[in-house]
């Protein structure tokens, strides 16, 4: 079977790896076009681009599925179209194209977290448990009926972009066995069932922490919102980007968003939250590297670092 393959971001990387691994017959890779990076802003492929050209598979460069794609796609003659994260809508004359339609690989348990950021949204909201779903792609936001579905648990600890790792590598692999399944003609998909929830793409406002929050919202928060958009706060009219925080025992009587130096070998960095204290364990300040919170603290002028006591920092 034909196979267009449409993608533009890291994750979608497995599941062509894995398409090509399992003998698909890739005829085209669908891509946005190069995007500036960096200070100097220079135009760089996407990573599914960059990896489509190591494999030596043909590319259609394309932000937007409009005349010229779709005739790009045409000349490819697909079979069936795999879309993993492209980044923007196929139209109704695109969905027509290959005969046996386009599969979406999504990463969440729909209908729950229809939308662009399912999992910083299932970590957000506290969920135990969430996957992967391929689906038939049609003109609704993620409605098509579902082909195959894989979970993974949600532990404390983990980050959007953790968890997003974990489900594109089981992911890749339900999509290939999906197209499998689809060109043997054994597997028919199933309408969706259930309650319908919405994810929508997160902005920077999404990763400001609430320090008056209970610390489990708080910890959710951060871990939702990290690596993309990030988490923040602000520190002396500064934004302070933070990393994932653990709740702390007992309630250290800090006001939320006053921070405390716990002294030690390694010293601790707390903070107040609604309820009990977070260990802070990382920052990066605005135009600076990620550093660890212990070394933040310590470059604090008249910052008792050894006193145990609430410091003068609070933040915002």
């Amino acid at each position: 079977m034909k196979v267009l393959f449409a993608g533009t971001p890291a994750v979608a990387v497995p599941s062509l790896e894995r398409l090509v691994a399992d003998g698909h017959e890739i005829v085209a890779v669908l891509t946005r076009e190069d995007a500036p990076t960096g200070r100097k802003r220079v135009p760089t492929p996407s990573p599914v681009a960059a990896r489509a050209a190591e494999l030596g598979l043909p590319l259609i460069h394309a932000n937007r599925i409009d005349g010229a794609a779709q005739d790009a796609i045409r000349r490819a003659a697909p079979d069936v179209a795999a879309i993993v994260a492209y980044g923007g809508l196929v139209p109704a004359e695109a969905l027509a194209i290959p005969r046996h339609g386009w599969v979406n690989l999504h990463f969440s348990l729909l209908p729950a977290w229809r939308g662009a950021a399912p999992v910083q949204h299932a970590i957000i909201h506290g969920d135990e448990v969430t996957g992967a779903v391929t689906f038939a792609l049609e003109e609704g936001l993620d409605t098509g009926p579902i082909f195959g579905t894989l979970t993974e648990a949600i532990g404390p600890d983990d980050t959007a972009g953790g968890l997003l790792g974990r489900l594109a590598v089981g992911g890749g692999v339900l999509l290939a066995q999906t197209l499998a399944g689809i060109d043997s003609g054994r597997l028919v998909p199933v309408p969706q069932s259930g309650d319908v929830s919405h994810a929508p793409k997160l902005g920077l406002q999404d990763g400001r922490v609430d320090w008056s929050q209970p610390a489990l919202a708080i910890r959710r928060r951060i871990n939702g919102t990290t690596p993309e958009p990030g988490a923040w706060t602000t520190w002396n009219g500064q934004r302070l980007k933070v990393g994932p925080v653990r709740p702390e025992a007992g309630e250290l009587g800090l006001a939320p968003g006053e921070v405390m130096i716990v002294p030690g070998r390694s010293p601790q960095v707390l903070v107040g939250t609604g309820s009990h204290a977070v260990r802070l364990d990382s920052v990066q300040p605005a135009g600076k590297k990620l550093m660890s919170a212990a070394d933040w603290a310590r470059g604090l002028g008249g910052a008792p670092a050894s006193a145990g006591t609430a410091t003068k920092v609070v933040f915002e």
